[in-house]
């Protein structure tokens, strides 16, 4: 379950109706700073893009997915 809240004066005050009994103990994970109203990175940024665009054994993205899921669908005899 996630609740939504802000943090004023100590006290983690709800956004919304909480379906828990009172005096429950839970545990809070924030968010990050940087992450609140941030502009996500573009894939492009991310160091993982391209990896694969030298290789020619894998064809488009398409292609590859098209071949896993033939693969799964029909396994070799």
């Amino acid at each position: 379950m996630s609740i939504r809240a802000i943090y004023e004066n100590g006290v983690f005050k709800p956004l919304e109706d909480v379906p828990i009994k009172e005096g429950t103990e839970v545990d809070v994970y924030p968010r990050s700073e940087k992450a609140n109203g941030a502009k996500p990175k573009s894939v492009k940024e991310l160091g993982a893009y391209g990896m694969w665009k030298d290789r020619d054994d894998i064809g488009t993205g398409v292609e590859y997915v098209n071949r896993i899921r033939k693969m799964r669908r029909e396994p070799q005899k």
